[in-house]
């Protein structure tokens, strides 16, 4: 039976018939579901015979079949490392870093960061990716590659205090730098302005501190590395006189606006402190066991009521940028100790979603499927025999599904893949433009 005119509204996409899995605070599923967008934002999630029936739409997805989740969130990356992936394997992060730094001052520029940045954004987009916390030189760039290929970006400006910074802009004068960029962005829902202070061994105590202050003026997230590993902290400790996470509680930087990349190694103290002022973590469990970093005390976090995203590091670090691969290892590696509860498969899979959007502090605008919030969604194709049966879909996501089961990526109601095939990349061309800027004898 037709539906009267009256009863309908216009749509831009209608994303049906799978089982929705909103990753709201209730953990709804909705069984042959759907959800309605307009002009980037979710107008409803329920059933889809009803939302078929209230909203007409231009375009649409039909998901049978498949699971629909909100886009994951990479809450820590460094997206132009894919420039590198596969040339600084089997190393400590001591030996990683020596071996990175050298050869970006060698070959970074706008234009490799460009090419680097639209592989990086293929490959997220293919698992589902829908935005990244993104620190690495030429952030310019990379915002314009993103923009181009309508994908969900998290950048700024990035202070290192290094004696040749790849960008050329030394550090006296990034802070001026840094301010116009801050001063010129527009504010768009689903995004924030964002400073990068790459570390506490980077930048000293009292450059710390100018650039949280610059980021508090303008309100921004401030993204930092700290604790990765024993030796940084022992670093840190003789040099001044207090581990990271206690030098920053120090300076008076830890905070709801400062989400920390890694904290591997913390005492009880410093969970205490990060719970006390509402400082967020990114947790990259692939990155950090394969530099050998150890495992983060994610369990106490949670228990203390820290905010932890997931996080999949650079593509050099952990070789994937696949958010799904870092969902299943946080869901596994905490088990180790023989607690199989210590991060469940709904926890691991809100840590990609929800959590990761909180730790940025747009847990208002990403990470859930409701109405109101951007339309960033993911159709995961249930049809694979490694899926089946499906008894449950948090653990469908964190024990079974891989990369390669995600069917359509959206972003801002923008399908930018559809049937497993990107729609605003040429990615032959992405590929053969980053092939052409690397050859092994160039790293050495």
């Amino acid at each position: 039976m037709s539906v009267p005119a009256q009863r309908t509204a216009r749509a831009d996409l209608l994303v049906h018939g799978g089982d929705v899995l909103t990753v709201d605070g209730a953990g709804t599923v909705v069984a042959d579901g759907a959800v309605a967008v307009r002009d980037g934002e979710i107008l409803a999630v329920g059933p889809a015979a009803e939302l078929r029936a209230r909203h007409r739409a231009a375009d649409d997805l039909d998901a049978t079949g498949c699971l629909v989740l909100p886009g994951l969130v990479n809450a820590h990356t460094h997206l132009a490392m894919t420039l590198l992936r596969g040339r600084a394997d089997d190393v400590t992060l001591q030996g990683f870093l020596e071996r990175v730094i050298r050869w970006e001052s060698e070959l970074l520029s706008a234009e490799n960061v460009a090419a680097a940045v639209r592989v990086a954004i293929a490959e997220s987009v293919r698992a589902g990716v829908t935005s990244a916390l993104d620190m690495y030189w030429f952030h310019e760039a990379a915002e314009r590659v993103a923009r181009e290929a309508g994908w969900r970006l998290h950048t700024g400006p990035t202070f290192m205090d290094v004696p040749a910074p790849p960008d050329g802009i030394a550090y006296g004068d990034r802070l001026e730098w840094a301010r116009q960029d801050l001063a010129g962005r527009a504010r768009r829902p689903g995004t924030r302005p964002v400073l990068f202070a790459h570390s506490t061994y980077t930048l000293s105590p009292a450059q710390l501190t100018e650039i949280a202050a610059l980021a508090r003026e303008f309100g921004a997230l401030l993204h930092i590395h700290a604790a990765e590993n024993a030796t940084e902290v022992a670093t840190v400790a003789e040099r001044y006189g207090r581990r990271p996470v206690e030098l920053l509680d120090s300076l008076g930087l830890l905070g709801p606006d400062l989400l920390l990349a890694h904290t591997v190694d913390l005492t009880g103290p410093e969970i205490a402190a990060l719970a006390r002022t509402g400082t967020s973590v990114a947790h990259c469990p692939v990155s950090n066991l394969k530099l050998g970093c150890g495992i983060a005390p994610v369990p106490r976090l949670l228990d203390a009521g820290v905010t932890v995203g997931l996080g999949t590091d650079g593509a050099v670090s952990s070789n994937t940028l696949d958010v799904l691969r870092a969902l299943g290892t946080a869901a596994l590696v905490h088990k180790a100790a023989g607690d199989p509860t210590a991060v469940g498969a709904e926890q691991a899979v809100r840590m990609a979603t929800i959590e990761g959007a909180r730790a940025l502090g747009l847990d208002a605008h990403l990470g859930s499927l409701e109405a109101g919030k951007r339309a960033d969604l993911l159709v995961l194709d249930l049809g694979g025999p490694h899926l089946a049966p499906r008894h449950d879909p948090w653990s469908t996501l964190a024990y079974s599904a891989r990369a390669s089961d995600v069917r359509d990526t959206v972003v801002g109601g923008r399908i930018l893949m559809r049937g497993r095939t990107l729609t605003t990349l040429d990615e032959a061309a992405a590929l053969a433009d980053l092939a052409a800027l690397v050859s092994p004898s160039d790293l050495v």
